[in-house]
């Protein structure tokens, strides 16, 4: 019985950490912006000349199932998880049926409109109800701020059918 509690106090405890470790950073980047927002600048990091962003799949009027598989293209920069500060790097955030664009000066949020790829995933696949539905992709820094000179893809249109 001993072992048993030693192993449940060992993953409670793994789990308390992991919990707290995502608290303070969400804690930290909120701090951040309240005080960038307070300052109104955060800092910027600088995309080089000639960076783009782009949808390489599905394609601009594209009929789609239910389910599709979305694949991000980057050129003249590369990707890095969020929270990894490397020159020149970024990770993507897929504006979903976003009409007005959020503000580039602070985090983007993470909503179901604004999906964040902070890990530097290059694809998803997302599950979306029939209709007519857009697509954008902005790149974001290590704070998930969008670069000086936004790195934007063109919106795309997509028509899901069951």
């Amino acid at each position: 019985m001993t072992d048993q509690r030693s192993w449940i106090n060992v993953n409670n405890h793994r789990t308390h950490r992991t919990i707290m470790k995502k608290t303070v950073f969400a804690l930290a980047l909120s701090l951040i912006t309240l005080v960038g927002v307070a300052q109104n600048a955060l800092p910027k990091t600088k995309a080089p000349e000639g960076a783009r962003s782009y949808i390489i799949s599905p394609a601009d009027g594209e009929v789609v199932g239910t389910t599709i598989k979305v694949q991000f293209g980057l050129s003249g920069m590369g990707i890095a998880p969020a929270g990894v500060k490397l020159e020149n790097t970024g990770h993507h955030h897929l504006l979903l049926d976003v009409e007005k664009a959020p503000d580039f000066n602070i985090p983007l949020p993470a909503t179901e409109k604004v999906i964040h790829f902070g890990k530097g995933q290059t694809e998803t696949v997302i599950k979306l109800k029939p209709g007519k539905h857009t697509l954008q992709l902005v790149l974001g820094d290590y704070l998930h701020i969008p670069h000086d000179k936004p790195v934007i893809s063109k919106k795309i249109t997509i028509f899901v059918k069951e």
